[in-house]
């Protein structure tokens, strides 16, 4: 059955083993993010045999598919005031920023006889979530030391993925001083310093990552064996667990510029072309609709991707060697978008190998 993505689970376990490993050695935990591939529990168990202190994700519905795995569990997304009941019962820490959330997740989880641990997100400068001004959150945290339902676990911040602000020695050494703070206002230890996710991990190669920084949310690194923040692969990993095949439907040799007045495309768009001449060219059964196009990468480097519409994927095969048949089928490697959307898609099939 095509399109469909291919997951080798032995090469995940083995990216995990080699993070956890790199990791433990500057004694510094990892919680594996879930969300890449939808929370898939055969893909988190290769996690916790890799190795992770935690599991992660954005989704309060992927936590609820991951329930029977015995690891704690973490939400990432600031939680919803609508899902505070949710939150309560599937996950064992969320990232927070806001009082008036805490406070909720406080009531309900005194509600369940629970106490629920929070991650207090900073914001270093990327302008995503987390609180930025210091004194709005040292004020916080004097609030939340009454509340009977809630566990300060630790403090964390997010870089890289809105504002493309890169981890540093500098701004990481923050989380650290504000550390220091919280525990002069609450009566126990702050036990987790989570300094990012996988664009943190650079840091760690070059002995910079600020002493006190105990635990990262690594994602792409484990799936893909990549460092976010320069996007250089990881010694000793893969970055071939996730593989898409998609069949081929039309082989064709035609123009490589449309012939006529060019308007907008079906995505609104007005395409520009290259004149390359006549160009063989086939056509595989996906498109827009099923999957992110941008993510995918032909592991033939002979193949190159033109373009596509909802249903159909347009490759120039001009190139290829190999004498290319209808109902051949065609391998692309994935990057972390490519990963994200195929493993989401109900039009791609999901095969663990």
């Amino acid at each position: 059955m095509y399109p469909r993505i291919e997951i080798d689970i032995k090469k995940i376990r083995h990216n995990t083993e080699t993070l956890v490993k790199k990791c433990s050695n500057s004694n510094i935990k990892i919680a594996g993010v879930t969300k890449v591939f939808c929370a898939d529990p055969v893909v988190a168990k290769a996690y916790v045999n890799g190795g992770v202190s935690a599991i992660a994700d954005s989704r309060i519905q992927n936590l609820k598919k991951l329930k029977d795995i015995n690891i704690e569990k973490w939400l990432l997304r600031l939680p919803a005031k609508s899902k505070i009941d949710e939150i309560i019962e599937y996950s064992d820490v969320s990232l927070n920023s806001e009082i008036e959330v805490i406070e909720l997740l406080s009531n309900k989880a005194i509600e369940k006889n629970k106490i629920h641990q929070i991650i207090i997100m900073v914001d270093l400068g990327d302008l995503r979530e987390g609180i930025f001004d210091r004194e709005e959150l040292f004020d916080i945290v004097n609030k939340i030391k009454n509340f009977k339902g809630i566990k300060i676990k630790g403090i964390g911040t997010n870089l890289t993925c809105y504002g493309g602000i890169i981890p540093k020695k500098d701004n990481l050494s923050e989380l650290v001083k504000i550390k220091q703070g919280i525990e002069k206002i609450i009566d126990y230890k702050v036990e987790t310093i989570s300094g990012g996710n996988s664009s943190s991990l650079y840091l760690l190669d070059k002995g910079e990552l600020p002493k006190g920084i105990n635990q990262l949310r690594l994602g792409e690194a484990l799936v893909l064996g990549r460092e976010t923040a320069y996007g250089k692969p990881i010694e000793n990993t893969y970055d071939d667990a996730f593989i898409l095949k998609t069949e081929i439907i039309e082989i064709k040799t035609k123009p490589s510029v449309p012939i006529g007045e060019i308007g907008m495309d079906a995505f609104g768009n007005k395409p520009v072309f290259e004149d390359k001449g006549n160009m063989k060219r086939c056509i595989c059964a996906i498109g827009r609709q099923d999957i992110d196009i941008d993510g995918l990468i032909p592991i033939d480097s002979n193949i190159k991707v033109i373009g596509a519409s909802s249903d159909h994927l347009i490759l120039d095969i001009t190139k290829v060697k190999k004498d290319l048949k209808l109902g051949d089928i065609i391998d692309f490697k994935l990057t972390y978008g490519g990963i994200l959307s195929a493993t989401t898609s109900p039009y791609v099939i999901k095969k663990i190998v």
